[in-house]
């Protein structure tokens, strides 16, 4: 395999891994709503399905992310993908919410290995001037993920049973660790246009990533855009059942399209951008992902505005303020290969992703589900209604009318959000020139200082 071939092909298995880490993560969202009648749960406890998810995922990242920049990344990421398949079958047949929750704690662990290690790969097998498109391919994952989890999902829910739906990811998750097992490890730093230097800097490789501004806005950006995109992953097939009054199926093709696939030309058209704008603006990256999500912002507040039965308007709204959302991720991501030196790209990223796991997506559905429920039992109180004593299930058949309105109030977090969002790109955007600067001076210093101990030895 000549080497064009093999960084293609690794890039097309990357995108294939990333797509079942996505149709893993959301696969429970067109079930909630079966799953939450099925054990008569809150929105809260539905809510602690991601969270739980998400914290493991954050955790555990860490040292999977420290492994990546020290180890072999392809086998990382084949030992991943099996267990997270593997589990996410399982999960099919849980009699309990407690071991459900349990299974997905395993998904977290499983899935922990793949950003680390696919975008470290990714910054060694493209240089700087296309990474952003490299990384809008990968990232394409997410989009096609989400889209065939809430279809799949969807049409199987409806015509057969949640646990089906759940049974079908086990086998594209094995083929895709095996796919992976043919991907070629690249030397690190191989893709760079400098000189660079194999060593390490001294000290702990976590102080090192924080010590750089960028990615203090970095991380903080990631943490308010995981808390919309989980917020919205989590609820909008229910918001959309109960607002807009869809089925399980239908909701589920309504989901992929403004959730999933309308994220596919937010991607590509922002990785064109990223890498066109970074020739002449070593910051433009972050300023495209800036303008994107400060323009998804009125619209993501006029799709929630869309009266009950307005499904066309909320599609065309939604799913445009849902595409704008995807820049970001082909332009931040690869704004953090660019001023990360290549032996701490895997740290970085899972330092990267605790934080934006943490403080991001796991409140993200927590947060929303305990406003949704909050904002029901106000709609009751309001409509005289009692609920006074009244627990778990009775408390949820009392509220039941009043759960699309408590979920359509809380929804309207999210643009928000999106709006605080895009100035702290913006502000990241102003460190980011100064932070690769400094960093091409010490790759290119350390590469002088070992060539210079060959010769002495």
């Amino acid at each position: 395999m000549n080497p064009r071939t093999g960084t293609v092909y690794a890039l097309l298995v990357l995108l294939a891994i990333n797509t079942m880490n996505f149709y893993d993560r959301l696969v429970l969202t067109p079930l909630s709503e079966p799953i939450r009648k099925h054990w008569e749960l809150s929105d809260t406890a539905l809510g602690w399905l991601g969270t739980a998810f998400t914290l493991i995922y954050a955790v555990v990242g860490l040292p999977l992310g420290r492994l990546a920049d020290l180890t072999n990344r392809k086998r990382i990421l084949v030992v991943g993908v099996f267990l997270w398949s593997l589990l996410t079958g399982i999960s099919g047949i849980c009699v309990q919410y407690w071991q459900l929750f349990l299974a997905r704690l395993g998904v977290g662990v499983g899935e922990a290995t793949c950003a680390p290690a696919a975008s470290s790969l990714i910054g060694d097998y493209f240089s700087a001037a296309a990474r952003a498109r490299a990384m809008s391919v990968f990232m394409m994952g997410l989009p096609l993920g989400n889209a065939l989890a809430v279809v799949v999902g969807g049409i199987i829910a409806e015509r057969i049973d949640w646990r089906a739906a759940l049974y079908v990811a086990f086998i594209p998750g094995v083929l895709c660790a095996l796919a992976a097992t043919w991907i070629v490890e690249p030397q690190r730093g191989a893709s760079e246009s400098h000189a660079v230097g194999l060593r390490r800097r001294p000290g702990s490789p976590f102080l090192l990533v924080l010590s750089i501004p960028t990615m203090w806005w970095i991380i903080a950006s990631g943490a308010l855009h995981n808390f919309n995109m989980y917020a919205l992953g989590a609820f909008m097939h229910a918001f959309l059942v109960r607002v807009h009054g869809l089925n399980l199926e239908h909701a589920g093709y309504v989901m992929a399209a403004v959730y999933g696939l309308a994220g596919i030309p937010g991607l590509l058209i922002g990785g064109w951008l990223g890498d066109h704008i970074v020739r002449r603006r070593v910051s433009g990256r972050l300023f495209v992902a800036a303008l994107a999500l400060g323009a998804a912002t009125p619209l993501v507040f006029l799709a929630l505005e869309v009266p009950a039965g307005g499904v066309a308007a909320f599609v065309t709204l939604m799913g445009a303020g849902c595409g704008l959302m995807y820049v970001y991720y082909a332009t931040v991501y690869s704004t953090i290969q660019d001023v990360i030196e290549p032996a701490l790209r895997g740290t970085a990223m899972a330092l990267y992703f605790c934080a934006m796991y943490v403080l991001g997506a796991s409140l993200g559905p927590l947060a929303t589900g305990m406003a949704s429920d909050y904002f029901a039992r106000a709609a009751a109180a309001a409509k005289g209604v009692s609920l006074e004593g009244l627990k778990g299930p009775a408390l949820e058949a009392a509220l039941a009318p009043f759960k699309g309105q408590g979920l359509h109030q809380a929804m309207y977090i999210i643009p928000v959000l999106c709006l605080v969002l895009a100035f702290v790109l913006f502000a990241g955007a102003r460190t980011v020139t100064n932070d690769v600067a400094r960093l091409r001076l010490w790759m290119e210093q350390s590469s002088r200082d070992e060539e210079a101990e060959v010769e002495a030895a």
